[in-house]
């Protein structure tokens, strides 16, 4: 996926209000810009950092800036979170998962029941639901990524919901994207939210299929790079 608009480089300065950051661009200006990212952006986010910002011409937003990247010295990582159903869209259409190969129909954000799927892949009669996580956070001393960041209710009732799709006769994945390169494996944040990380271990048992896909952020865009191995409790 490229960057439909050239991005603007600077220094973070700080991270306040959950979505709002201060960033001196490299000319020296201060501007405040939009992050789409609800979590605590642990291990993705620090004072000092470069960081890149994509610049909207919309004059009904607020912000015209949003943060896109963070470095930590090392690395880009991807850090808005409306990006990755993009990506996942795209891994999906053009057969990156191979088990989810051949269908005739993707859709985005499709109502079921009460709640909205991020995707719905349709084989023949046969519907695939899929919903979409970002993931941004690195296990401290580890190469391993993980999710969530922060206590998630919201992620636990995806979880719930894609376990009742199964336990009805349908299918349902959900597929983690993650946004920078510095790990080899994906694991669910334990020590952070024990409830969640719990439920993906029943929710594979019942029969959703869990993929976590690694991607290559940079300030040209954010390309695949490789389907990384999983890692629950239950393989320790």
């Amino acid at each position: 996926m490229k960057f439909e608009n050239e991005l603007i480089s600077g220094k973070l300065i700080k991270r306040y209000k959950r979505f709002l950051t201060d960033v001196e661009l490299d000319d020296g200006s201060l501007v405040t810009a939009h992050t789409a990212n609800t979590g605590s952006m642990k291990t993705a986010i620090a004072p000092g950092w470069s960081v890149m910002l994509s610049k909207s011409d919309n004059p009904k937003r607020k912000l015209a800036y949003t943060l896109e990247l963070t470095h930590n010295g090392e690395n880009w990582i991807g850090v808005n979170t409306s990006v990755p159903n993009k990506l996942a869209y795209n891994a999906v259409e053009e057969g990156l998962i191979e088990e989810l190969r051949g269908h005739d129909e993707l859709k985005r954000e499709v109502k079921i029941g009460k709640s909205r799927i991020d995707l719905m892949a349709r084989y023949g009669e046969k519907k695939c639901y899929i919903e979409v996580k970002n993931v941004s956070m690195k296990v401290q001393g580890e190469n391993v990524a993980s999710f969530p960041d922060s206590v998630s209710t919201r992620a636990l009732k995806h979880l719930h919901e894609l376990q009742g799709i199964v336990q009805s006769g349908g299918r349902a994945c959900m597929i983690y994207i993650i946004q920078r390169e510095d790990v080899d494996s994906f694991t669910p944040a334990y020590d952070i939210d024990p409830e969640y990380s719990h439920e993906v271990l029943k929710a594979k048992r019942a029969g959703v299929e869990l993929f976590a896909l690694q991607y290559s952020p940079g300030p040209s865009g954010i390309f695949f790079k490789r389907q990384l191995p999983i890692i629950l409790r239950e393989d320790l």
